[in-house]
């Protein structure tokens, strides 16, 4: 299960750096798979829809920081637990229930990120 940021972030920016997969940006920042993998050319989304690796999306938050599901594998294969979830002040990194993966999906997410 992916992690989201809640409406309760206060925008201290203590989760955006320790991010293993660059999965967390800035409110009103686009984001793309390349930003801080090793992921070039085309790459499937968690919702089938393939694009390039550098294209620039739509922030998924304009106010607050935010993590995009589809770079996010809870730090696993990195940390012990998400890292995000361990440094936030106000405890508003938490599981995303809309998406669910298994440990083994993350884990696959994991290595087509940081070949």
């Amino acid at each position: 299960m992916a992690i989201k940021i809640t409406d309760e972030c206060i925008n201290c920016g203590a989760c955006e750096p320790e991010c293993p997969n660059n999965a967390i940006y800035e409110g009103g920042v686009e984001w793309a798979i390349a930003d801080g993998t090793s992921v070039k050319g085309a790459f499937t989304l968690l919702d089938g829809s393939s694009l390039d690796a550098n294209h620039k999306n739509a922030p998924v938050s304009n106010d607050t920081y935010y993590i995009t599901p589809n770079k996010c594998t809870e730090c696993q294969g990195f940390h012990e637990e998400p890292q995000c979830a361990a440094v936030c002040p106000v405890d508003c990194c938490v599981p995303d229930e809309l998406y669910v993966e298994t440990v083994e999906q993350l884990m696959s997410k994991k290595e087509k990120l940081h070949l």
